[in-house]
């Protein structure tokens, strides 16, 4: 049943803003990634519109990648049980909404999107109120429209009440204590902030069973050669003021330390879906499966990394005389390129995120044939371009070593244990409907 708010706010969609572009406007204002790509004949969708609203939303200050990574999980999640429950090609998330005969699936993902991010981000209301308007007055009035709009508020609410008890309230509370031995993580310059969300590794996963599953082997022992050579090269490559790291690495550098999950894979797969002529329906589960993948490797990774407690370069290698390493020394005054987050090192949050978002695109776009360019106006004098996706999780493993923030062993663990989040997520959930 639709409720007297939405139809009153429908009405005054038709007066205020007739048949007003919502995409146009709101792509001028996403913050955070810029994609240049060969012109597109094709139209975005209001599935594409609602996820550029999302990423724009969700970025809105202070959150954080956890924050967003969960944000836009729950709001994909929604779009996605809307739009299917009137579609039905693939098999549901929660399978709880019903959705009359010939209802909108376009007010549906419209509703569903700003029902959950309404909720979340409450300080955003109106201009999400502004937003819901505008992509209504594009829909003919009568019963599929507020038909449509009634099958995105069940969806919000539903997934909304799905993760109201998740465990990331609670999750930067968790009781944790720096360890003293070496190896041990413990804060680290300029800030020596305290641990940062030491409980997001307990977090009710998204599409995986929960963060343990996948998690990664253990880092190598200080004492070993392998330790030693991965120790080497970030003190060489990822110092502050290194002779030793080439232009092109401090660019993916400054680039990948502000571009994340979401404001980096968001974009990108928008932009494909219109290249590739993606339907409603295929868009909502993409971008469902990206943003769950992109939540649940996050999860996964900062699951280990409080199980591993292991600290971090800057502190292993100002602290390097006491790891019964041989091959190691230490440098008091040693000091990284980009900011070092306040958590333990192994495995990389970047690198498991990036590993199942790649595995998203790939399945849903290809492995090959792209050509893309990214960068963000805040590192305004780099452009990076792309022919795969396995070239941008590269270019962010490179990120992070020549930043001076991770080890090599990092982020090859991390991206092992993100692409196994990504797959296992691809095989398990939103699967087509037999026959579809």
């Amino acid at each position: 049943m639709l409720t007297p708010v939405c139809k009153a706010l429908i009405r005054q969609t038709q007066r205020d803003h007739p048949m007003k572009s919502t995409r146009n406007r709101l792509r001028i204002s996403v913050a955070g990634l810029m994609l240049l790509l060969a012109p597109h004949a094709a139209p975005a969708d209001v599935v594409t519109d609602w996820n550029a609203i999302m990423q724009s939303t969700v970025f809105v200050p202070p959150t954080s990648p956890f924050s967003q990574t969960r944000g836009a999980a729950i709001t994909q999640l929604a779009v996605f049980e809307a739009v299917n429950a009137i579609i039905g090609d693939y098999e549901p998330y929660l399978g709880v909404v019903a959705a009359p005969a010939g209802a909108s699936p376009e007010a549906a993902a419209a509703a569903a999107a700003h029902g959950v991010l309404s909720v979340l981000y409450p300080a955003s209301a109106g201009a999400l109120d502004v937003a819901l308007a505008d992509s209504l007055s594009a829909i003919p009035d009568g019963a599929s429209k507020d038909d449509g709009v009634a099958v995105g508020i069940a969806a919000a609410e539903a997934m909304v009440a799905l993760r109201s008890a998740d465990g990331s309230s609670t999750a930067g509370s968790f009781p944790y204590t720096p360890g003293s031995n070496p190896g041990d993580w413990r804060p680290t310059p300029a800030g020596f902030a305290p641990a940062a969300m030491p409980g997001w590794g307990l977090v009710d996963t998204f599409g995986i069973d929960d963060g343990a599953q996948f998690r990664a082997a253990p880092p190598p022992l200080l004492h070993t050669g392998k330790y030693a050579r991965d120790w080497e090269e970030v003190r060489v490559v990822g110092s502050a003021g290194s002779t030793s790291r080439p232009i092109d690495r401090a660019n993916v550098a400054r680039v990948y330390a502000v571009l994340t999950f979401v404001n980096l894979y968001h974009p990108i797969a928008r932009e494909l879906s219109v290249l590739h002529g993606k339907t409603l329906s295929e868009n909502a589960r993409i971008f469902a499966l990206l943003a769950m993948a992109g939540a649940d490797g996050l999860i996964s990774s900062m699951e280990g990394k409080f199980y591993y407690d292991l600290w971090r370069p800057v502190t292993a290698i100002q602290m390097g005389n006491l790891d019964g390493n041989a091959k190691t020394w230490s440098e008091p005054t040693w000091a990284t390129f980009i900011a070092t987050p306040p958590y333990p090192s192994y495995p990389s949050n970047h690198a498991s995120g990036s590993g199942a978002s790649i595995a998203v695109l790939e399945d849903a776009f290809g492995k090959r044939g792209h050509s893309f360019s990214v960068s963000t106006p805040s590192v305004p004098d780099v452009v990076l371009n792309y022919a795969t996706f396995e070239d941008i999780g590269v270019d962010i493993d490179d990120a992070r070593v020549f930043g001076g923030i991770h080890f090599r062993f990092d982020q090859v663990a991390g991206r092992k244990q993100g692409t196994q989040v990504g797959h296992h997520i691809l095989q398990r959930e939103l699967r087509p409907v037999h026959g579809k």
